[in-house]
């Protein structure tokens, strides 16, 4: 195979990616105005109805035209050498590998970045503006970039340091290391993420006494899980859409209520949204997806040396030198149909957790307050009731509201 053959593979995957994204967005789209199921006729009313179609149809436009200017981006970068022009402002400043490599992502990243502010302040500005959620204000939406951008350079930039020098030291070995180095940082950001990065970005506050907190507590007990960090977070300060989560483990697990969430819900329903998680807790859905995304981790790093130090990979993005950083973008590419499969069997999985966690909810407390909180936050969020099943089947890491609320009503 030659690298010009290779090149031309790189560019069938990127355009054949974009054209199912684009179908499936498309057969999503045709069912915006399809009736409401009867189950959930009492979601909206004939206004918010078509508020969330409205919504809904602005943000396929909105896609439309974001994806289009992408891929227009990534083809014309990839048609006139753009890697290898970066490549060589980076080694214009480094003979050192890791150097030049830092440096090389950095002008990418921070390109990238650049180029899809734009569009980001636009979705947030403008679109979650005109249907009332964007909470956002300039000086947050700025502050965020640069946070975002410092953790990055920071984070990132230690990680990708850390690997390249164990592929100079060890070569084929390296993503034995490379995989111990993603490991320890997925287990630690999974029991440390509420207490060290969230508070970068939003404000936390314990959950005060009173009876939320003492039902919390009951329920808690009543099924054997201790659960005594229960936090408010300011989500009111970005957006008025509603979520709830479970962190960490041990001594460092918690749970993190919107203040949007304890605001739109009942108390009843906040419980049994908090029965739901605790639900993924007790049927070891946590740790399986830890476990699965680290084995996942290990594969794809172990594929990556077998072909990481073919020249191949960088010559086909233009670049002469062969280099561990140019061939893992070129890997990046080729593998993305391969993320694409495990993808696809990762929300088939996580849509059957999703059913057992609201079967234990079920079981263990009530199904009505959980079905009448799903509504409530489909509301809240202007959701789409009706979409198509290959798009469900592609994209939905949890069943439709149709799918739950039927399931939840099951004897």
């Amino acid at each position: 195979m030659t690298s010009t053959t290779l090149f031309y593979i790189i560019i069938f995957i990127i355009v054949i990616n974009f054209i199912i994204d684009k179908v499936l967005d498309y057969l999503n789209a045709k069912n915006y105005d399809n009736p409401i199921p009867k189950e959930l006729q009492d979601v909206y009313d004939e206004t918010e109805y078509k508020k969330s179609q409205a919504y809904k149809k602005t943000n396929y436009k909105f896609g439309i035209w974001s994806s289009l200017f992408s891929l227009a981006l990534t083809l014309g970068f990839l048609f006139f050498d753009g890697f290898e022009y970066v490549d060589n402002i980076a080694r214009s400043y480094s003979e050192n590998p890791i150097v030049v490599a830092l440096i090389f992502f950095g002008i990418i990243m921070l390109g990238s970045d650049l180029i899809s502010t734009p569009f980001s302040y636009y979705k947030t500005f403008v679109i979650e503006e005109r249907f009332g959620f964007n909470k956002t204000t300039k000086k947050t939406f700025v502050l965020d970039k640069i946070k975002g951008l410092i953790m990055m350079v920071i984070i990132g930039g230690a990680i990708l340091a850390l690997i390249i020098w164990f592929y100079e030291q060890t070569q084929e070995l390296f993503w034995l290391y490379a995989w111990g180095i993603v490991t320890v940082f997925t287990v630690f950001m999974n029991m440390f993420y509420s207490k060290l990065i969230v508070p970068l970005f939003n404000k936390q506050t314990p959950l005060e006494d009173g009876t939320l907190r003492d039902k919390i507590s009951e329920y808690a007990k009543s099924v054997g899980f201790n659960l005594d960090k229960i936090f408010i977070i300011d989500g009111s300060k970005r957006s008025t859409k509603a979520n709830a989560y479970f962190s960490g483990f041990g001594s460092e697990k918690r749970v993190t209520l919107y203040d949007t969430l304890v605001k739109e819900l009942d108390e009843e329903e906040i419980v049994a949204v908090l029965a739901h998680e605790v639900g993924h807790y007790k049927k070891k859905h946590i740790v399986f997806n830890l476990v699965a995304s680290i084995a996942l981790t290990g594969l794809t790093l172990f594929i990556l040396s077998v072909f990481i130090s073919n020249p191949l990979l960088s010559n086909a993005l233009g670049v002469e030198i062969a280099s561990f950083h140019v061939g893992l973008i070129a890997f990046g590419l080729l593998y993305s149909p391969i993320s694409e499969v495990t993808g696809l069997l990762m929300n088939q999985l996580s849509r059957k957790f999703e059913y057992q966690a609201d079967d234990f909810a079920k079981n263990t407390y009530k199904a009505e307050p959980l079905i009448t909180s799903l509504k409530k936050l489909s509301k809240n969020s202007l959701s789409n009731l009706t979409p198509h099943p290959a798009y469900v089947l592609m994209h939905y890491s949890h069943p439709t509201l149709l799918e739950r609320v039927r399931n939840l009503r099951k004897k």
